[in-house]
């Protein structure tokens, strides 16, 4: 984003806040749902075979349709896009709220993943607009909006459990309208606005990158049902992939193309990316595993699950507020990137000695904290550059990218350890020893996984002339190049 000397807004950290509870918002969604599947398979008349459709019609509808939001939110204005997602999300979770039949219970997770395909590009290039002028207050910034994803997904465990406990089913989707109320009245006068951008929706790119993402992953987390090696798989996942061509090629001769090709020759955006991917296929998978080798191998009831992944959730959000930041100022993007996703890579290869007869407190704890360690270390330096390497007009589509590759990344990874996992025993319900050898092989994926991810970063990205004087090598020259 461009650095150019505009004034502060006054509400700016107001405004994060709003911005921040977006990201958490969006994660939370796609983990509250897990301790209330139950009940809902009871009262809905779900079968074992389509219970997992709840939590993939939101990833596939999120996943799919994130270029479309960030291309929205750069024609009509981020902070219009950012209201109608937060509209749409509830309209959603009402649906979701209300139902009565598996047709209806799925339109509504799939309404509440379009509202955070709206919303979560946009609030990204929120970001940028009130911070991307101060590089220091842009990485103070990026820390905050960070440390929401992890608390997002642990306040879904806890939150869910605690629901589905005391109240009912319903409510872990009602919880989000009076949210998206109290945003919906403070959007107005806390966010900025920004005047629309002449242009043209690209119908056809928009409808077939859609379309080929949400195939795309449709067909991976369907294969651990159907089976890696079943032709049904493989003639979903290659449609997907044929759409995804169609898409570059239709791309490459539009005049004004929903997704720019060029933007990936601009220097670190491509390699932000792969880092992002690979970082989400590697931590998704370790979240999942360790909360099933929490209940089904310690046997640890959900709430009790939920407060165990407390102190990685903490450390994650001191890491990244108070660490990262300064280690990004010191050192720069690239080596905290690259020593992030080793870091990570350690903590899954430890928890793959997780034992059948084990303990939290020498398992779990300080595995996890360290994979958390590594997350910390990553997560800001790789989205800043994502972000801050595409053009100020372009920031919509940068935040479609990055979160794009984050969520198809999640998809990915979590659909390969789960077949992982169950190659090795993790189907075997009821013996601990199974059980743990499958979690173990899905920590070891996982962890092949976030080296890959460190290798990429080492190979891709460049170092800015001046690391550390900005946040992900934003700087005037660096645009002029692009």
């Amino acid at each position: 984003m461009s650095t150019s000397a505009t004034p502060a807004h006054p509400r700016r950290w107001t405004a994060l806040a709003l911005i921040a509870l977006a990201q958490f918002m969006v994660i939370m969604d796609t983990s509250i749902i897990g301790v209330a599947l139950p009940k809902m398979q009871t009262d809905l008349g779900f079968s074992q075979e389509d219970l997992s459709w709840v939590f993939n019609a939101y990833v596939v509808a999120f996943g799919g349709l994130l270029l479309l939001g960030g291309r929205l939110a750069d024609l009509f204005g981020a902070k219009r896009i950012f209201t109608a997602g937060w509209t749409v999300l509830a309209a959603g979770s009402l649906t979701a709220g209300l139902a009565g039949q598996v047709w209806v219970e799925l339109t509504g997770r799939a309404l509440q993943g379009v509202g955070a395909a709206l919303i979560a590009p946009s609030a990204l290039t929120l970001l940028m607009m009130l911070f991307g002028a101060n590089p220091k207050e842009l990485t103070k910034a990026f820390a905050l909006y960070g440390a929401a994803a992890p608390a997002g997904g642990t306040a879904g465990v806890f939150l869910g459990g605690v629901i589905t406990q005391y109240a009912s089913w319903p409510w872990v989707f009602y919880v989000n309208i009076p949210v998206a109320a109290i945003v919906l009245a403070l959007t107005p006068a806390v966010l900025p606005a920004a005047a629309a951008r002449r242009g043209s929706i690209d119908l056809a790119g928009a409808l077939t990158v859609t379309a080929g993402l949400a195939t795309t992953v449709y067909a991976v987390v369907r294969a651990p049902e159907t089976g890696w090696g079943s032709a049904r798989t493989w003639l979903v996942l290659l449609g997907g992939l044929a759409l995804i061509a169609a898409f570059v090629a239709l791309q490459s001769k539009r005049e004004v193309p929903l997704m720019r090709l060029g933007i990936w020759r601009t220097p670190n955006l491509a390699g932000a990316n792969i880092a992002q991917l690979l970082m989400a296929a590697a931590w998704i998978p370790m979240w999942f595993f360790l909360n099933l080798y929490l209940q089904q191998v310690l046997g640890l009831g959900a709430f009790a699950s939920g407060a165990a992944l407390l102190p990685m959730t903490v450390a994650i959000m001191i890491m990244m507020i108070v660490l990262a930041p300064r280690l990004i100022a010191r050192f720069g993007p690239k080596p905290l990137i690259v020593t992030g996703l080793l870091t990570l890579a350690a903590g899954m290869l430890w928890l793959s000695f997780a034992r059948p007869e084990g303990s939290f407190t020498v398992d779990v704890l300080p595995a996890s904290l360290l994979a958390a360690a590594g997350m910390s270390l990553a997560f800001i330096p790789s989205l800043g550059t994502a972000l801050s390497s595409a053009r100020p007009e372009e920031g919509g589509l940068a935040s479609g990218i990055v979160n794009t590759s984050y969520q198809v990344g999640s998809a990915l990874g979590l659909a390969a350890m789960t077949a992982a996992a169950a190659a090795h025993g993790a189907n075997r319900l009821g013996h601990p020893t199974a059980l743990t050898n499958g979690f173990s092989a899905a920590f070891l994926g996982a962890a092949l996984l976030a080296a890959v991810g460190a290798v990429a970063a080492l190979l891709t990205l460049r170092t800015p002339p001046a690391a550390g004087a900005e946040v992900a090598g934003d700087t005037p020259e660096h645009h002029a190049a692009a």
